[in-house]
């Protein structure tokens, strides 16, 4: 197996950037999910797991290239992610008052509508929007949903034919033989990628981020359809859910490079 593409995303539920190489620490690709949304009203952080209120972040793109993060607008227009202008820009285009945080605080939560209610009723639907505490299997500041690591397989993506970045993983593993949904079975197991250990500790729940619009992409409904089906797997701690891909935890940090080979 070799890692065919590493991507980071500097701030949550915005596109990423794909990199050829990463340091990795116990909180996962250095500046991933680093910076987070906080919805003024509600305190919760704002995640396109809501498309109702949220899914134009995913038209919003953030990078970082040396210096402090950038955030480009769907307009191509470019801020620092530390300009006191980005959250007015922000909560003005969004709709919401937002502010922008470059750690978690501690217990947050996201709304997390059931991505089958928002298929059958729609992204503009009120639907029940339950909460979730983000970041459970991770012993950083920084917003990632889970763990701190999330991979998913070509083979996985290719059975479902869908775009790799509408499941916004870290990792993309490419392997001769892997069955779809490998990642299933290699949940307790350890990837080992040159010097960095990796322990897979959870298949990875679908949300309806996947059916969005992500920049020119258009929506499709079949990035998680086809999980309901086939691939509906119990999760330790939240139930039997749709998934693809897994969350995995850094037991040893070091570099990742695209083209290194894993070792399960």
């Amino acid at each position: 197996m070799q890692v065919s593409t590493l991507t980071r995303y500097p701030v949550k539920s915005m596109l990423g950037q794909q990199v050829e190489q990463a340091a990795v620490g116990a909180t996962g690709l250095e500046y991933d999910r680093r910076y987070g949304l906080i919805d003024a009203e509600t305190g919760y952080v704002a995640t396109a797991k809501h498309p109702r209120l949220w899914r134009r972040l995913l038209q919003y793109s953030s990078v970082h290239d040396g210096g402090s993060v950038r955030v480009i607008a769907p307009d191509g227009h470019e801020r620092a992610v530390d300009d006191p202008a980005l959250a007015d820009e922000l909560s003005a285009d969004l709709g919401r008052a937002v502010t922008v945080a470059d750690a978690r605080p501690a217990g947050s939560s996201v709304e997390r509508p059931d991505p089958e209610e928002v298929l059958a009723q729609g992204v503009e639907a009120e639907v029940e929007a339950p909460t979730l505490e983000i970041s459970q299997g991770s012993e950083g500041d920084t917003f990632v949903d889970h763990s701190p690591i999330h991979l998913i397989t070509t083979a996985t993506l290719d059975h479902l034919g869908i775009e790799a970045l509408r499941y916004r993983p870290n990792l993309v593993i490419t392997s001769d033989d892997a069955e779809p949904f490998a990642e299933n079975g290699w949940v307790g197991r350890e990837l080992t990628v040159g010097d960095v250990v990796l322990r897979v500790v959870l298949p990875t729940p679908r949300c309806s981020v996947p059916t969005l619009e992500h920049g020119d992409l258009p929506r499709a409904p079949k990035a998680v359809t086809p999980l309901m089906r086939e691939n509906r797997v119990e999760v330790p701690g939240f139930g039997v859910l749709p998934c693809a891909g897994a969350y995995a935890q850094v037991m040893r940090g070091g570099t990742l490079s695209v083209g290194d080979v894993l070792r399960l």
